[in-house]
């Protein structure tokens, strides 16, 4: 069971105050014991608990609706998986690999993936608690109308993730990469961007009331601001 933490990272404001951010609380993990899984195909509704899923091959199969529960996924390759409205809790997400991943309207709470390689990731709709995405590349990330709270993206790279609509508290971008990324739409409470090693916003620059950025990032955006205000700079 993930033992879940009481504060943020730490660090200048991070921890609220005036003038301040609150910072991320992040899932201290303890997994207890596993077994190791017996194989077969993932089932609609399935009830995964205390498992480790160690180079598993779920590619294109269905496991809409399933919850799993301290475990461990390891290696995994989940390029076309079905996991709508999946719930998956207190468990830690290393290595999994795919494309075109179906996690819409699904629930990660107290969960940590590590060096993920994915692509085309649907987690419109998902609600996102206490989680944290460590290293690995992900590319066009859909979190449209997601929820995210206490959820740090930290040391990996999002290639044109997309928050439209998207409600973030509490989240925070320590040594990432955020590339070609949509705002549009969003609502920001407590998100802290100046960690994030490059911050490219394509849409959506107007919300980020709400955000906390470096005085560096501003001026890397200033062109972009300007457009949005419909300010011409010249000379």
């Amino acid at each position: 069971m993930a033992r879940r933490a009481t504060g943020g990272t730490g660090g200048p404001g991070r921890t609220g105050g005036p003038g301040g951010v609150k910072g991320a609380r992040r899932p201290e993990m303890r997994l207890p014991a596993l077994e190791a899984y017996d194989g077969g195909e993932l089932e609609p509704d399935g009830d995964y608990d205390g498992l480790e899923f160690r180079d598993e091959d779920f590619v294109g199969q269905d496991g809409g609706g399933a919850r799993f529960m301290d475990c461990a996924l390891t290696n995994c390759a989940l390029d076309e998986t079905r996991l709508h409205h999946a719930r998956v809790l207190d468990s830690v997400l290393t290595g999994i690999r795919g494309v075109g991943t179906d996690l819409a309207e699904s629930t990660l709470r107290d969960v940590e993936v590590i060096d993920a390689r994915m692509g085309g990731v649907q987690l419109h709709g998902a609600v996102l608690e206490r989680v944290v995405i460590r290293g690995g590349k992900i590319d066009y990330l859909n979190l449209r109308k997601a929820r995210l709270r206490d959820v740090v993206f930290e040391s990996c790279v999002l290639v044109e993730p997309d928050f439209l609509d998207a409600r973030l508290e509490r989240v925070e971008f320590v040594d990432c990469a955020l590339k070609g990324a949509d705002f549009t739409g969003v609502t920001f409470t407590d998100v802290d961007l100046r960690g994030a090693a490059e911050l490219e916003i394509t849409r959506g620059i107007d919300r980020l009331s709400g955000a906390v950025i470096s005085m560096g990032q501003l001026l890397d955006l200033a062109p972009v601001l300007a457009v949005q205000m419909g300010i011409r700079v010249e000379g």
